[in-house]
């Protein structure tokens, strides 16, 4: 009994490290297009607007980096999946992109 008991607590625990561990690689796959083409800082107008939205790009890479940083280090944050976290970051990274005037490379979770 006790055995049965110990070996489940056992595969549950490794069941939840592997899926930890994949979500941490779907999580670090959207991280890697956090990627602003084509717009050059030093030729932009710079106003208000502008800098709100340098401010969104930088935060919104630096927070999804944090947290995927966090997982690693076996801290749970969030009570929803990370990759969803992360899409959620870089959604906001993508709209100040687009903003700026930058192309960007598409990535959502269906790929």
């Amino acid at each position: 009994m006790k055995t049965s008991f110990l070996l489940s607590g056992v595969l549950l625990l490794t069941g939840c490290a592997i899926g930890t561990s994949s979500e941490i690689k779907v999580a670090e796959k959207i991280l890697n297009q956090f990627e602003c083409k084509n717009i050059e800082s030093s030729e932009l107008n710079h106003s208000t607007i502008t800098s709100y939205h340098e401010h969104s790009l930088a935060v919104s890479k630096d927070k999804a980096t944090s947290y995927v940083d966090s997982y690693k280090s076996g801290d749970v944050l969030f009570s929803i999946p990370l990759e969803q976290v992360i899409q959620q970051q870089y959604d906001i990274y993508k709209s100040a992109c687009e903003s700026l005037g930058g192309v960007k490379k598409d990535v959502s979770l269906a790929e």
